[in-house]
């Protein structure tokens, strides 16, 4: 069964680029003693994670703030290379967004969120999917049904939520 609330996030290792060049980040000190957004979505430059997903939580950041949440994450897998490029050309980066890859899908998976579309290319790819974490424990979460879809995961949703 998926992630929901009341669960606590596994120990999970995501990927940036540093400035030396790609790092790891341990998730659980992201979220210890924070209150953190996390979004999912199957891949970076794709249409509706590009076009509605990553701009739904850039939009809300700052209202997300008043409501004391320290950081907005996106996860895709994909790698650090292109997770920075992505961040970088969509202006989430300057907008405060942080891009964090799951390049072998590991934290995808022990979430449950993985899913399969070979037509398309996408092999354990991220459902389409935000969470509102508090010291690592999931206090709402909202999946779509579809990847195709960007209604429940929106950021103004999980605002709403909080």
């Amino acid at each position: 069964m998926s992630i929901s609330v009341g669960d606590t996030l596994p120990a999970a290792t995501l990927m940036r680029m540093g400035q030396e060049g790609p790092e790891a980040v341990s998730l659980g000190d992201k979220l210890t003693g924070r209150k953190v957004v996390i979004f999912g979505l199957p891949g970076a430059y794709t249409g509706v994670c590009t076009t509605a997903h990553v701009p739904s939580f850039m939009r809300t950041k700052s209202q997300f703030e008043e409501k004391g949440v320290d950081e907005i994450i996106c996860v895709a897998v994909n790698d650090p290379f292109v997770m920075k490029a992505w961040a970088e050309s969509t202006g989430a980066e300057d907008a405060g967004l942080t891009f964090l890859g799951d390049p072998s899908s590991a934290f995808t998976k022990a979430i449950e969120m993985d899913f399969d579309a070979p037509p398309a290319g996408l092999l354990a790819r991220s459902k389409r999917y935000s969470m509102y974490v508090e010291d690592g424990v999931v206090t709402a979460m909202n999946a779509e049904a579809s990847p195709g879809e960007c209604e429940i995961s929106a950021g103004e949703t999980l605002l709403g939520q909080i």
